[in-house]
């Protein structure tokens, strides 16, 4: 982006010397010979009109335009296209120009002098077209970069942002899982081992593979398997639990930990230790998306907890699905009291 804004600078002054050569090249189509005081002259005022352009490119726009000091702005700017006029009129005078011009263009006629001062309108237009494009070429170029800082900035903020949600996450998950295998305990000392055991397996995975932006479609459909079984290991018969995943996964690249929190509130809310229940869990693929659908009974918790939590990784979830993917993802949460369904679809890159 800086070299492309680089660049953009380079070319747009290129532009402006380029457009003050053509205008002061112009009189070599005329059918004449000018003398070489002409030349002299020219150049002279392309240097000065140089002058005039860097002088109100980094000084007078940034130090009184951009300060809304307007009134003042616009007398430095007239004075400047006075001083480009004296100094055009002090080195034609030097060059005996006047008397050239004459000689050149009326050489059968005698030259009379028409005083000190002779009034250069060309000058004048010039000058100010000059000044013009060097206010307009100045603010874009300040417009550009304060967007281009605002965008770093807001990446920066986001990417920080995202990283405190996933903080956030990581151990609501881990903390809710402690609680599951706590409950387990008191039922299955076998059961809370295997289920130690997996869960280290999935911590590795929370730890390192998580801590990149995106992974492989197929590494976070194992993971969210994974932690199904380890839900199921304290499960009763009166709970029915229904998963099904693609057959064949393309590796499209996502979010990390992104289903998680939807499943993980189906079997904290899901689960009755006195009526039957089903928890249905459904990952699909097509072409580019993916589909996820979570149903489950909604029945008042409970059973043993180490923590009290108030939806702290669901509400995450939401905002970092409006973070890495806005405007490419969908959420329907219906919740008729008895019953709770999730359904998102994500746009996979």
């Amino acid at each position: 982006m800086t070299d492309y804004f680089s660049s953009k600078k380079i070319v747009s002054q290129l532009g402006v010397v380029s457009s003050m050569l053509i205008w002061l090249l112009i009189p070599l189509t005329w059918n004449v010979s000018l003398p070489e005081e002409f030349w002299v002259k020219q150049g002279i005022f392309l240097l000065v009109l140089l002058a005039a352009y860097y002088t109100n490119a980094l000084v007078l726009v940034p130090r009184f335009l951009v300060t809304n000091r307007l009134a003042l702005y616009a007398l430095l700017v007239v004075a400047s296209v006075a001083i480009v006029l004296v100094v055009l009129q002090v080195a034609e005078l030097s060059l005996h120009l006047p008397e050239l011009m004459h000689k050149t263009f009326n050489p059968s006629k005698p030259y009379k002098p028409h005083g000190t001062f002779r009034f250069d309108m060309f000058a004048l237009l010039i000058s100010f077209v000059v000044l013009g494009l060097s206010t307009s070429i100045t603010l874009i170029r300040k417009w550009q970069t304060e967007s281009e800082q605002r965008q770093e900035f807001e990446k920066q903020k986001i990417s920080a942002e995202l990283s405190f949600l996933k903080a956030q996450i990581n151990p609501h998950f881990f903390f809710n899982t402690l609680n599951n295998i706590y409950a387990l305990t008191t039922l299955d000392v076998e059961a809370a081992r295997q289920a130690i055991h997996k869960l280290s397996g999935m911590m590795r995975y929370v730890l390192y593979d998580t801590q990149k932006e995106t992974c492989l479609l197929s590494h976070e459909i194992a993971f969210v398997e994974n932690y199904i079984e380890l839900m199921k290991l304290r499960l009763t018969d009166k709970v029915k639990v229904v998963f099904e995943k693609p057959a064949t996964i393309i590796d499209h690249l996502v979010a990390p930990m992104i289903m998680l929190p939807f499943i993980e509130n189906a079997f904290k809310h899901g689960v009755s230790a006195k009526a039957e229940s089903q928890i249905v869990i459904l990952i699909r693929t097509e072409e580019n998306r993916l589909l996820l659908d979570v149903k489950n009974h909604s029945f008042q918790h409970t059973g043993l907890k180490l923590e009290e939590t108030s939806g702290i990784g669901h509400n995450n979830t939401r905002r970092r699905l409006e973070l890495i993917y806005p405007g490419q993802y969908t959420l329907d949460i219906h919740d008729s009291g008895t019953q709770y369904h999730v359904s998102l679809t994500l746009v996979l890159s």
